[in-house]
């Protein structure tokens, strides 16, 4: 499958009704999926590999890299409503490919994963609610990965860096993004902005253990 066609793709999944400030849910959006997910790929880090989408919302990146030939993916968040919608976008995407696709859902705390999985693709919150709240999904990305894929905010670079360093592990900044957060309407998404749009600088870091 090509580039464009996981985009295509990608940008028909549905997306969340009303997104929970508390949790930080920002939906990513399809252009910025299927780039970062064709770069793993061709990295090697997605085709025939076990991948785990932690804080998965509505499963753009585990949807893509079924797409992309991964041999399973496992979706993990905390909120029902995301992993409900990640399951019907996966079933609406099967039917797109006439296939079943191997996944598994989780609907469960960050704390809890504790599968041995050969890549992580994640977008956890970027800490603007609560301080370093990307720091548990770090920790359990390289605890269980060999290769973690994680967006994060690119004014946090210093301490992204700095605490997977002191973890003893590479990391390399692959990535840049202009993030677009939308205010939405009608009481859905970020109603209370006074702008539509907010573009934010977001990095994607590769990170590889020693």
């Amino acid at each position: 499958m090509k580039k464009k066609d996981v985009e295509i793709i990608l940008s028909g999944l549905e997306t969340f009704k009303k997104q929970k400030l508390d949790l930080e849910q920002y939906q990513t959006e399809a252009h910025i999926a299927a780039d970062l997910l064709w770069f793993a790929f061709m990295n090697g880090d997605i085709e025939g590999k076990v991948v785990a989408d932690l804080g998965c919302g509505n499963g753009v990146f585990g949807i893509g890299a079924l797409l992309l030939g991964a041999e399973k993916v496992i979706f993990l968040d905390v909120d029902k409503e995301a992993i409900e919608i990640a399951k019907k976008n996966a079933e609406a995407v099967e039917r797109i490919v006439d296939g079943e696709l191997s996944k598994s859902f989780s609907n469960k705390e960050i704390s809890s994963f504790n599968r041995k999985v050969d890549t992580v693709i994640q977008n956890p919150p970027f800490g603007v609610k609560k301080t370093h709240a990307d720091k548990p999904f770090l920790l359990k990305a390289m605890k269980y990965a060999e290769k973690v894929y994680t967006f994060h905010k690119f004014e946090t670079r210093r301490f992204v860096e700095k605490f997977v360093l002191d973890e003893g592990w590479k990391i390399k900044l692959v990535k840049k993004y202009k993030f677009p957060l939308r205010k939405g309407k009608d009481g859905q998404g970020y109603a209370f902005w006074k702008k539509q749009l907010h573009n934010v600088n977001v990095g994607v870091w590769l990170i590889e253990g020693e």
